[in-house]
């Protein structure tokens, strides 16, 4: 069993809002997202874009609910534009997560992704960088490290489909060319399984440099239909590719043995980006909490 003192579990809006594709929970309010999320029994959860901007604004919202801000997702864009764009925008949304008191900050370089073009994500044209790039990607991310520490938190990167760092060949790439005392992985189950790898493997190699998880199901026909036809992240989202854990292909139960080895300390959070009309965002977050407890204790 994981240590109810050192975890904790969190879950992200994109069950009831999504943020790429703003139809797909359109008519759900931050309210409505918010108080179900507490209602099923989370202790907190990442930011979408119906949260309020300004912290003060926000944090009420979220004590009564008796919720904690964990992390939310930054894009790096080292591969299209100067350094100094991406630190700007980093140290704006670094002091937000501060004064909401979140330790977690993950990122995902976005400067050629094609996750959010009408592309296939299984396919060639996705990004491969090139060496220059490994370099600015990397050098980056130390930078952004060390402001993260400045302010006592802690740099994650996500692995993600579309991506640049998406295969197990590239995070080792991630991992071997930036500090680890200032880059740390954020490891997503769903992205890996869609990606072609063995969640058990690439944890069981990095799990001492894994400081955010996201726990996010597959629905192993939707992939293989979404692989055989060729299509795009967004498209197979929208068709259901992903689910919450316990509900889809994904045998959580070595993952998280392996983090209770390891003495994993910080958030876990069901990350299942569905249609809200499809998949009720309560019956599966009640859902997720119930296969979580089951199998972890917590």
């Amino acid at each position: 069993m994981l240590s109810r003192e050192h975890v904790k579990l969190g879950i992200a809006p994109i069950g009831w809002t999504n943020d790429d594709l703003p139809d797909l929970g359109g008519e759900n309010t931050f309210e409505q997202c918010i108080s179900e999320m507490a209602l099923a029994g989370y202790a907190g959860c990442e930011i979408g874009n119906k949260y309020p901007k300004d912290p003060k604004v926000l944090k009420p919202y979220l004590d009564i609910r008796e919720l904690t801000i964990c992390n939310a997702w930054f894009s790096s864009l080292f591969t299209s534009l100067p350094y100094e764009v991406t630190e700007q925008a980093f140290i704006a949304h670094r002091d937000r997560l501060h004064a909401l008191g979140a330790k977690i900050i993950g990122a995902s370089e976005q400067g050629n992704s094609i996750q959010g073009k009408p592309l296939n994500v299984f396919g060639p044209d996705k990004p491969v960088f090139t060496q220059m790039q490994w370099h600015a990607v990397t050098e980056g991310y130390n930078r952004l490290g060390q402001l993260a520490r400045d302010k006592g938190m802690t740099l994650t990167i996500h692995h993600h489909m579309g991506t640049g760092i998406q295969t197990l060949k590239e995070i080792d790439t991630l991992m071997d060319m930036t500090d680890p005392d200032l880059v740390y992985l954020l490891f997503d189950t769903g992205h890996l399984v869609c990606a072609g790898e063995d969640p058990a493997a690439v944890l069981q190699k990095y799990v001492q440099r894994t400081r955010h998880v996201h726990l996010k199901d597959v629905r192993s026909q939707v992939l293989a239909q979404a692989q055989q036809e060729g299509w795009s992240f967004l498209h197979a989202v929208r068709e259901g590719m992903f689910t919450v854990p316990g509900d889809g292909s994904i045998d959580f139960a070595p993952l998280f043995a392996m983090l209770k080895e390891a003495d994993y300390r910080g958030w876990m959070v069901v990350e299942a980006e569905q249609d809200p009309a499809k998949a009720n965002p309560f019956a599966y977050a009640v859902k997720a909490r119930q296969y979580i407890r089951e199998q972890t204790g917590l």
